[in-house]
């Protein structure tokens, strides 16, 4: 069994998928912004993987941070329903 068949079987709670759109500025042109999606298994809220990536994109790479979009399937949930207990009539 490969490592990856093994990840995908294998889930550690409240780990789930993570996508982040990064707007970075071009070295050479630093008035064009450029789009970079990023995507792994991270924990919110906190996401260290995500500021780990962060962390060394500002260390190693030559294009400014513009900014950072999150997505993650723990952050958007569908809506919760609760029956309410009693009827309520209005006029």
């Amino acid at each position: 069994m490969l490592l990856k068949d093994l990840n995908t079987i294998i889930r550690i709670p409240d780990w789930c998928l993570t996508t982040a759109e990064i707007l970075y500025h071009l070295p050479d042109h630093p008035g064009l912004l450029q789009s970079f999606i990023w995507q792994k298994v991270d924990q919110a809220p906190d996401f260290p993987e995500l500021t780990r990536f962060l962390v060394f994109w500002q260390r190693e790479i030559e294009g400014r941070l513009h900014s950072v979009r999150v997505a993650s399937s723990a952050l958007i949930r569908p809506a919760e329903f609760r029956f309410a207990g009693g009827q309520f009539t209005l006029h």
